[in-house]
């Protein structure tokens, strides 16, 4: 009998779906970013700056970070998706999905120096 996944498993599906989605039509310029999942931010929400291009925030609560540096773990540069605050603005699956990949997509563009528009065009 198939063991089930965790929550956490789930999660981590998504971000690969999200960054394989990216990855069609951005490979090369991605090639040296990484991409990182923590259950929680580990920032001090009244020492985040509202208006910073590489956090994505919700109501003051990090859902993301881009670290251009990286991170002590990853030197290279990295996309930190934090698990439990996304989880928690998006219950259904789908909903979750696309909350994820809009979150990466945003910081994609961000690391790119472009416009969301162009890593994930409008759909009609």
């Amino acid at each position: 009998m198939p063991r089930s996944r965790t929550r956490s498993e789930r999660f981590d599906d998504l971000i690969l779906n999200a960054v394989e989605e990216l990855e069609a039509h951005w490979s090369a310029e991605l090639s040296g970013l990484e991409f990182a999942v923590e259950d929680v931010p580990n920032l001090v929400p009244g020492e985040i700056d509202e208006f910073d291009p590489e956090i994505v925030l919700d109501r003051g609560v990090p859902l993301a970070r881009l670290m251009r540096t990286g991170v002590e773990e990853i030197p290279a540069p990295t996309i930190i998706v934090y698990r439990r605050p996304i989880e928690a603005r998006a219950t259904a699956g789908e909903d979750r999905s696309d909350l994820v990949f809009m979150i990466v997509a945003e910081l994609v563009a961000e690391f790119l120096g472009r416009d969301i528009d162009e890593i994930d065009p409008p759909r009609s």
